[in-house]
């Protein structure tokens, strides 16, 4: 495994993140895994050196951060693991268990801490844009909760780029806490943040943590048109609904192409050419077979040249910002 630090801090993540939203209750989603078969995933995922674990309190309403806590405390030292998760989405029908105010933060915090088990969160991630609420009271929070020792980064999820920096922006002028990561949608099939997202990034020294790097496991071949051929692939509407074109195919039919003939699995070069693009942090892969863990740490070793890459992306047009 390969190690880097999460943009200009000096904490190192491995370069694969294990996404936990795969883990919880299949009640909530179908494909989810429930504890007794997420365990093994850990097992391996800290056996291949994966230190970075991701999860949310939404994903399966705070079981997946139960499991997630459940598994690291028994597994894994406190102390070389990174475990990030996220605030912003409704916990409850309550007017304030949502959003982005100190209030929903404040409470969000304390009951993603006891989820997990743990004293602190490495990394405490605002999972969505929150109208209603002032940025300067969200960031005010988040600052207060690293002095508190609660957290010791944050990190921003599903924004965009002028939000992040001017979020940048008003935490130096105020002295607080700035975020150390983004966490944005970003593959072969979607890579509008290749405009201002990804640049701000490089400047700014914010650590870039591509989530479905696979395009909800599009890129790993295993679905053609609207017709998925997983479980996940079968009820995943949003997956139906962003990809499938004739360019996502001719793209897909590309890395299957540059797969056979480099011996190794699709999914393998969709994840390297994310992995070589300057400032990819640590793609987020989700993971419900334990195969899927192995290729993707396999993905960290495979090197694409130029032009190899330059025939993945040759294909790609605009797409519509999944933000808008």
């Amino acid at each position: 495994m390969q190690y880097v630090t999460l943009g200009r801090s000096g904490v190192k993540v491995s370069r694969i993140a294990l996404g936990c939203m795969s883990y919880g209750d299949p009640a909530w989603r179908d494909w989810v895994l429930p504890e007794e078969h997420a365990r093994p995933f850990f097992e391996q995922a800290l056996s291949l050196g994966i230190n970075f674990f991701d999860t949310a309190d939404m994903y399966s309403v705070g079981r997946s951060e139960e499991i997630t806590g459940q598994a690291l405390r028994d597994l894994a030292r406190r102390d070389e693991i990174v475990l990030a998760t996220k605030v912003h989405a409704p916990m409850g029908d309550g007017v304030n268990q949502r959003g982005l105010s100190r209030k929903h933060i404040m409470d969000g915090a304390h009951a993603s801490l006891k989820r997990l088990g743990t004293d602190y969160i490495d990394l405490y991630q605002i999972h969505g844009r929150d109208p209603d609420t002032p940025m300067d009271e969200t960031l005010g929070a988040l600052h207060d909760l690293v002095r508190l020792g609660m957290v010791r980064y944050i990190g921003v999820s599903n924004h965009f780029a002028y939000q992040v920096a001017r979020a940048q922006y008003l935490a130096d002028l105020r002295g607080w806490s700035r975020f150390v990561s983004v966490q944005d949608q970003y593959s072969l099939l979607y890579r509008e943040e290749e405009r201002e997202m990804l640049p701000l990034c490089r400047e700014e020294g914010i650590g870039f943590l591509p989530w479905s790097p696979l395009a909800r496991g599009f890129l790993a071949g295993n679905r053609r048109g609207s017709a998925g051929q997983t479980t996940r692939g079968e009820s995943d509407v949003m997956s139906r609904n962003l990809f499938g074109s004739d360019t996502d195919l001719e793209i897909v039919g590309r890395v299957e192409a540059l797969a056979r003939e480099k011996g190794v699995t699709a999914s393998q070069v969709a994840l390297a050419w994310v992995l070589r693009q300057p400032g990819v942090t640590a793609p987020i892969i989700g993971a419900t077979k334990l195969h899927h863990l192995e290729q993707a740490v396999a993905a960290v070793d495979l090197a694409l040249g130029d032009d190899e890459a330059r025939r993945l992306e040759e294909p790609y047009v605009t797409r519509a910002n999944t933000l808008s």
